[in-house]
């Protein structure tokens, strides 16, 4: 085989060895063989939500232990390929398995970030809010482009996508928007994306056509589950209800059913209101402990509240991320100086670069530009 193959062989077989060490591999048979006995068991659907739990985390091994077997039988396969065409000196044959080699490489790198996502709460779904800065009705209109490209980004992976509540702004778009993405490692692809998110573009706002700078801030906390315990003291909280004054249409409610829970301790806010308001109280009261659990995580993790420490007021200096439409085209992230000149497939949700980018130097310390460079 040529160098150039030996080389790709070799970082297929690198991410492969990566990914089973993260999956613990001599004890991954034994693992599926205790989720198997505990699904069979009668009772276990007398608690819906930790039989779900279960059933999903069963799900993920058996995918992570498929995908590794899966990636070496393929790997094995085209070696054997391009093998064969050599003695056969058929280059068709061995073009099409080089070139099925090559995918493979990026396929097998895509999942070993996967299986760094193995921190406390990576694996479950998320809350996530988007709240407009610096920049009025430019800003708002910001929100709005990015809560789009969130849900996009979202639909694509296959996620569950509720919102939550929405206020509508006073001209265009949104003053805030908070969305409950469900979906595996939801929280652990998304918390790279707390910060602040700055555009760069000519107004379509501004009759004069000048170029406008706006900001909007995104957080992302983790929907806490059956495992973790978060105890809110009922004292602490303020619990009102209102009327919601959302975009319009079916979105706007008719009787006080939104509700907003204020927790004096921290100062935290949470709203919902787009269900009725016995599901608003529930799904409020969901959201401030996923908070109360994320101020936990930024306590025990030093990365992750230097990230959240980012996600300060949403004006200049805070920046994670910037967007820029005019005078060129470019997203690039600040943290990795990973970039792309296809500002509208990012804006489309195409973000999978970017979040690996930052899984990446998450665990290494490098960003990707630098790990390029040695």
């Amino acid at each position: 085989m040529r160098a150039e193959i030996q080389n790709t062989v070799a970082k297929i077989e690198k991410s492969v060895a990566l990914l089973k060490q993260r999956l613990d591999w001599e004890t991954a048979p034994h693992r599926l063989e205790e989720f198997n006995a505990m699904i069979e068991d009668p009772t276990l659907w007398d608690d819906p939500e930790r039989a779900q739990k279960l059933m999903r985390e069963r799900q993920m091994l058996m995918d992570a232990v498929n995908t590794a077997k899966s990636i070496e039988q393929d790997m094995k396969d085209n070696i054997e390929l391009i093998e064969m065409g050599e003695m056969e000196e058929d280059q068709e044959v061995i073009a099409e398995a080089e070139a099925a080699l090559m995918a493979l490489t990026k396929t097998a790198a895509e999942k070993e970030l996967e299986a760094l996502l193995d921190g406390e709460a990576d694996g479950n779904d998320t809350f996530l809010e988007i709240n407009s800065g610096a920049g009025g009705t430019e800003s708002c209109d910001w929100a709005s482009m990015l809560a789009r490209m969130y849900v996009r980004w979202a639909e694509k992976k296959g996620y569950k996508v509720e919102l939550q509540s929405e206020s509508a702004g006073e001209e265009a778009g949104i003053k805030s928007a908070a969305y409950k993405i469900s979906g595996p490692n939801a929280y652990g692809w998304l918390k790279s994306e707390s910060g602040v998110h700055r555009l760069v573009r000519i107004s379509p706002f501004d009759s004069a056509a000048k170029r406008h700078t706006s900001f909007t801030s995104v957080k992302v906390y983790p929907v806490v589950d059956d495992n973790i315990e978060i105890e809110v003291n009922p004292s602490d909280i303020r619990i009102d209800t209102y009327r919601s004054s959302g975009a319009g249409g079916q979105h706007v409610n008719t009787t006080d059913s939104a509700v907003r829970i204020t927790h004096f301790p921290t100062g935290i806010v949470v709203t919902s209101s787009e269900k009725s308001q016995h599901q608003n109280r529930d799904i409020a009261m969901k959201a401030l402990k996923s908070r109360l659990y994320q101020m936990e995580l930024d306590k025990r993790s030093a990365l992750v509240n230097e990230a959240h420490e980012n996600a300060g007021d949403a004006g200049w200096g805070n920046q994670i991320r910037s967007y820029v439409l005019q005078p060129y085209q470019m997203v690039k992230d600040l943290r990795t100086n990973f970039e792309t000149s296809d500002t509208k497939g990012v804006l489309d949700g195409d973000l999978d670069g970017f979040m690996a980018a930052t899984l990446a130097l998450n665990v290494s310390g490098k960003s990707r530009a630098d790990a390029q460079g040695e």
